[in-house]
């Protein structure tokens, strides 16, 4: 069976026994603490943990996942055994309140024996030392005697408090011809019961709603039912190599093997992640895509290939997972530009790195690269410590890699240092009440509030005094809070006629508005204030919002329908606006789109504010940015039929109120991003 095959089979399963079959999830997870989404849990969090609502009582899916960053890390594994991978698929179906252990053990060894016709006494089971109601399950239908584990194999849990229950393994075994344990049994489906509430002090309570967790890894299933014992013997990855060796004139070979399986494991996780809006870069997953696509790359050139590598090889990608995947082939052009881009930078670090080597060889002593140095090229110039160590292995020189793990540590301990802020300590004082902050988008009148806390130096006060720099949250206020790219208002606090604080920027932590200033005079928790924002600057803060949609319909207009935007800084003096696109701006194309937005500014266009459903915002065709989340109820800005945008930042009502734009630079960010500068209103002129 081939994967589309296994694919289809497995969706065709579930969908026989009630299951809604659902598309995989990006790999970009809506969860903060992810870079990539790991699991095939990561998109039904909220769902398994009932802070959201089930839309179906049973699910089925195959979910794109990568583990290649911070504790879900496979890369360093990946190309040096037979089952490792950065990117793999991974096959699940879900109960939500639905089925429970008695559905899920009968469906999971109806599949892998009548379905996929496994020999049962190849299947060994395992359960949790406390589940008796599994092991009894097992003991009616599979042929050996399952095996109880405890908590560290499993038990599963959210956290140390939260969801948690146990779960059963199944294993194959592929023959007692393998010495090593883990060869010889290979773990193909894991059931995972979601039954008990964890408090604080270890007591378990029975949720409410019981669901299952299942997966299932698509790479290990292929191997077993193609009779192979290596993922990368399968026919996905074996045409993935040939495509390889096609690119690279190098044939597979024993010894060049690994540098084959990291090319096309590599491949896969680069090609998916860029066509769901990574963007390799320096920081977070940016950064793990960019060091895969360098470790490819840098493979590539063992094998002895120059030149472009991976963005050659995306096609055959596309022909091998482009019917699952439809994303593949309809970001093809994006995609590959930004592998090339990668490709060019990655020619340009090797050879400024490469000049820091040889600068450094000659003052070596004891034949070992200092590990500041090391670093130094990990930091500057984007080398991995396998590469420097790759380059100086034929010098027989090694490199200090305690020294390179302190200077890296030093590192992070700065960056915790120059990041640590008030968000973390906001974000502990978790009964605190959201702001009511729906009277922003009416600026005009004082608004009665009471101070909720007060936070100065680090540390939250009940009482603060004139002089003192401090945060405070409201229980309510019209203030617009930093959020979707649009800088907050400025303004003033007024305690009993006077103005107890000059607001220069109001920020947001998750719900809540804080308000960032210096006070004038005493404030203490419990007062009760009026918020009064500056007029003026709010307006010219909404001119510079409405142009940022007519800069993005220009550019569209100008250019092309692809433009997509990837990010904006919306204040009162400056509009930054980051968009995709694979090349420069000419000075004819940045000329014509300034002149389109004042055409239209000229014309004194109405500019509506409505708000409507998601699912009405999307009937009417709203751009929404691409990776937020947005919320059931949405606000809707249009401005005739040149702009229509899901936007809750604020807005003025014509066009003509934004006066003039003028477009300041246009330049390259990284790999396929741009990036406009722009001026409106008065400052235009």
């Amino acid at each position: 069976m081939t994967y589309d095959d296994i694919r289809k089979v497995f969706l065709n399963f579930f969908e026989s026994k009630g299951h809604k079959i659902v598309p995989s999830a990006s790999l970009i997870p809506n969860d903060p603490t992810l870079l990539f989404t790991v699991a095939g849990m990561v998109p039904w969090k909220g769902i398994l943990q009932g802070t959201e609502p089930a839309f179906a009582p049973r699910v089925a899916d195959v979910q794109k996942c990568i583990r290649a960053g911070g504790k879900h890390n496979d890369l360093d594994e990946v190309g040096f055994d037979g089952r490792h991978h950065t990117f793999f698929e991974m096959l699940g179906n879900w109960s939500f309140g639905d089925y429970f252990k008695e559905g899920a053990i009968e469906m999971s060894w109806e599949l892998l024996t009548k379905v996929l016709k496994l020999d049962p006494a190849r299947l060994r089971v395992t359960t949790h030392e406390s589940d008796e109601e599994s092991t009894q399950l097992w003991r009616k239908i599979a042929s050996k005697e399952p095996i109880r584990l405890g908590d560290k194999d499993n038990w599963w849990s959210a956290g140390d408090t939260g969801p948690c229950g146990p779960c059963t393994e199944i294993f194959y075994d592929f023959g007692k011809e393998f010495s090593n344990e883990d060869d010889r049994w290979v773990e193909i489906w894991n059931d995972v019961f979601m039954q008990f509430d964890r408090d604080a002090n270890g007591n378990l309570t029975p949720l409410p709603k019981q669901n299952v967790d299942t997966g299932a890894g698509l790479e290990r299933w292929a191997a077993l039912l193609q009779n192979k014992v290596d993922n990368f013997d399968t026919d996905l990855f074996v045409n993935l190599i040939h495509a390889t060796e096609d690119v690279t004139g190098v044939k597979k070979t024993d010894e060049n093997t690994p540098s084959f399986k990291i090319i096309a494991d590599h491949l896969r996780a680069v090609g998916f992640a860029i066509a769901d809006g990574v963007i390799p870069s320096n920081t977070d997953r940016g950064y793990v895509i960019r060091r895969i696509l360098r470790r490819a790359m840098r493979h590539g050139q063992m094998l002895g290939h120059k030149g472009a590598l991976l963005s050659k090889l995306y096609p055959a990608l596309i022909t091998e997972m482009g019917n699952a995947y439809p994303e593949l082939a309809q970001e093809e052009k994006h995609v590959v530009e930004i592998i090339q881009n990668e490709e060019n930078a990655f020619a340009d670090m090797l050879q400024n790195g490469i000049k820091l080597l040889d600068n450094e060889i000659p003052k070596i002593n004891n034949a070992v690269l200092p590990g500041e140095i090391a670093f130094k090229l990990f930091d500057t110039y984007g080398f991995p410590l396998d590469l420097t160590q790759m380059i100086l292995r034929d010098k027989n020189i090694e490199v200090d890699i305690a020294g390179f793990e302190r200077a890296m540590n030093e590192q992070k301990e700065r960056s915790r240092a120059d990041t640590k802020g008030t968000r973390t300590l906001w974000e502990s004082q978790t009964k605190l009440t959201a702001t009511d902050d729906h009277y922003k988008y009416d600026p005009d009148n004082a608004l009665e509030s009471k101070v909720l806390a007060i936070l100065r130096d680090g540390s939250f006060v009940s009482k603060a005094a004139a002089g003192d720099n401090v945060e405070v949250a409201l229980d309510k206020t019209n203030f617009y809070g930093t959020q979707g790219g649009q800088v907050g208002d400025a303004g003033e606090i007024i305690k009993d006629g006077n103005v107890a604080m000059n607001v220069t920027e109001a920020g947001r932590v998750n719900d809540v508005v804080i308000h960032k200033g210096i006070l004038n005079t005493d404030l203490s928790v419990g007062d009760k204030v009026k918020t009064l924002i500056n007029a003026s600057t709010r307006q010219q803060t909404a001119r510079a919002h409405t142009a940022t949609h007519l800069l993005q319909a220009a550019l569209r207009n100008i250019l092309n329908e692809d433009v997509e935007q990837r990010g904006s800084k919306v204040s009162p003096d400056s509009v930054r606006f980051d968009f995709r696109f694979g090349r420069a701006m000419t000075a004819e194309e940045k000329q014509a789109v300034e002149d389109l937005i004042n055409k239209w500014i000229a014309a004194d266009i109405p500019v509506t504010h409505e708000e409507m459903s998601l699912d009405d915002a999307k009937k009417r065709g709203a751009m929404a940015l691409f990776d937020e989340k947005y919320r059931d109820k949405v606000k809707v800005i249009t401005a005739d039929n040149i702009s229509c945008e899901l936007c809750g930042g604020t807005h003025i009502y014509h066009t003509g109120e934004i006066i003039k734009a003028k477009i300041n630079k246009e330049k390259s960010i990284s790999s396929g991003i741009r990036r406009i500068t722009m001026s409106v209103g008065t400052l235009a002129e």
